[in-house]
């Protein structure tokens, strides 16, 4: 019991705090990629410190639930870290709470909050990013659902932990057809949804602006929850991409596996940045109305995982 909520402890600090170290050493790798000294590793928390330390700033046209979605977005998430295999391989104390399914829908309602949020701040560049983020998630959303479904059949489980047990106990299971491809849909929806190229681009540019734009008007601590809970979502799905789909192996029991778990969970994520930086220096940035074509395609291929499942098996 005791053990449990250590290792259940362990779990939600690490998301806490490595998720803004992934987001440094992103930006610190691909600064390299591009002869750029770039910023440290540790920017992040230099910029959350700095948003914590400045008094909170709203638009006086923002209504209620704009002022509220920052906590309520950072609590979604910070819920999720509960439920879903990050540093430990067995289920922690909260994780019959949830299923596969259910932390899909989880995601998608912390996008929901965020469009409704930036429509009720009254910004005409937050409602641009609102209408721009509500027509690609059409596609996104149901292609994350069609992903998790595709495993749950694969596996015979919808719970994370056990279809992560599953998949790294099968080999014939992880080289499936049906696990290739929804591993390739899933690694395109986790491009579009941490917001990397070459889909969309950061900062406030009007043209590439979509996850920037839904909290253009937020700032001070509304800003650090915002930016924590982005960083927070991106590992999250990264850590599921890694730890059910790409890399199911190396996760440790136990309280003191769990902190072993800890530097492995680093070097699977170099191994995946190393891999978003060699399709963002390679590819040309997609035009913003090829951003369909391209979410059409991953839901394409998330519906054939689950028809050559149903048609054929594991083979």
């Amino acid at each position: 019991m005791i053990g449990g909520i250590i290792e259940t402890a362990i779990q939600i600090i690490g998301v806490l705090i490595l998720a803004p170290l992934v987001q440094g050493i992103y930006e610190n790798l691909k600064a390299k990629t591009e002869s750029r000294k770039g910023p440290p590793v540790l920017q992040p928390y230099y910029d959350l410190f700095k948003y914590l330390k400045k008094e909170r700033n709203t638009t006086t046209t923002g209504g209620g639930i704009y002022r509220l979605a920052p906590y309520m977005v950072f609590s979604i998430f910070f819920t999720i870290s509960f439920v879903i295999p990050v540093v430990i391989p067995e289920p922690t104390d909260f994780a019959p709470m949830v299923d596969f399914l259910g932390g899909a829908m989880l995601f998608s309602l912390a996008s929901v909050i965020l469009i409704i949020a930036a429509l009720d701040s009254g910004s005409n560049y937050s409602a641009l990013g609102a209408s721009r983020s509500a027509t690609f998630s059409a596609l996104a959303e149901p292609t994350l659902i069609l992903v998790f479904f595709a495993v749950a059949i694969q596996t015979g489980t919808n719970n994370p932990y056990i279809t992560n047990e599953s998949i790294a106990n099968s080999f014939p299971t992880y080289l499936s057809l049906t696990h290739i491809l929804s591993m390739i849909a899933f690694f395109m929806i986790f491009l579009f949804e941490t917001g990397k190229l070459p889909l969309e681009s950061s900062g406030l540019s009007e043209m590439g602006m979509i996850d920037e734009g839904r909290v253009f008007e937020y700032g001070g601590r509304d800003l650090f929850l915002i930016k924590e809970s982005a960083w927070m979502k991106q590992y999250l799905l990264g850590s599921v991409l890694l730890n059910v789909f790409l890399f199911p192996w190396f996760m440790q029991n136990s309280v003191l596996g769990a902190i072993e778990d800890i530097p492995i969970m680093i070097a699977k994520w170099i191994f995946l940045i190393l891999i978003v930086i060699f399709i963002e220096q390679s590819l040309a940035k997609v035009r913003l109305f090829k951003i369909a074509d391209y979410l059409a395609v991953s839901f394409t291929l998330s519906i054939f995982s689950v028809v050559i499942f149903v048609l054929g098996g594991l083979v």
